[in-house]
């Protein structure tokens, strides 16, 4: 079977600090996989190794049949990455944020115009797209973000906390885009979050990682089943010895 990421003995260290220590995991085509655990697991490093932004120090990641390190350039044409911190041009309007992001990629004026009108769609925004981004609220701009992500139909989407900072109406709006999407165009997605609770609902599959490595694998129904628990953060209490 060939993955969307196969990830195999991750090691990557910043100066004497290991961030991730022997991190593999496979993700399906089509799948919505996630990486879960608390801040500083090494999630956001695994995703940026994924996206072809950093190095490992060691061990090996494929991306649609590509090596991030040897075939990077290939594989930043093949996804998108949305990272937790991300920004848009505050002085453009949605509309013309995402023209100006997708003139990257497209190759003729029609292109662009299909591609932004998805976007609309996606982002749920309407009418506010006429509007500059700096008049938008964190949850539209996140909104924003994630069409953004999505539009250009990559094969593969890498999303870090695509949630964060988000009230709940707002969280449950994205968390609707990305599974619709996934559903209608068959992207894969791979996503970190420390919101366990919400990735539950949102993944097919989840690893669960502490100290830079996976501690236990499967649905969500799986590690609910083995470690006997009512939800996912009972389950990483148990896998790490909280509970």
């Amino acid at each position: 079977m060939s993955f969307a990421v196969d990830a195999k003995e991750l090691v990557k260290d910043f100066g004497e600090v290991r961030a991730l220590n022997g991190l593999s995991f496979q993700v399906k085509k089509g799948e919505i996989y996630g990486l879960i655990g608390p801040n500083g697991a090494g999630k956001t490093t695994a995703l940026r190794i994924v996206s072809t932004l950093l190095r490992p120090t060691s061990g090996s990641v494929k991306v649609l049949g590509c090596d991030v390190v040897n075939e990077a350039s290939e594989i930043r044409r093949l996804i998108s990455y949305l990272p937790e911190e991300a920004g848009a041009y505050k002085n453009l309007s949605g509309y013309e944020y995402l023209e100006f992001m997708v003139r990257f990629t497209a190759k003729n004026k029609e292109t662009v115009k299909e591609t932004v009108e998805v976007a609309a769609k996606i982002s749920g925004l309407e009418k506010r797209l006429k509007d500059r981004v700096k008049t938008y609220s964190k949850g539209m701009k996140r909104r924003l973000l994630v069409a953004r992500a999505l539009m250009t139909k990559p094969k593969l989407a890498v999303l870090d906390e695509p949630t964060t900072g988000l009230d709940v109406l707002h969280s449950v709006h994205v968390r609707g885009i990305v599974k619709q999407y996934v559903e209608k165009q068959g992207v894969t997605v791979l996503l970190s979050s420390h919101n366990m609770l919400e990735v539950e609902h949102l993944c097919g599959k989840v690893a669960l990682i502490n100290k830079g490595k996976v501690v236990a694998e499967g649905t969500p129904a799986e590690l609910k089943d083995r470690y006997d628990s009512a939800n996912l953060e009972e389950v990483f209490a148990k896998v790490v010895g909280f509970a």
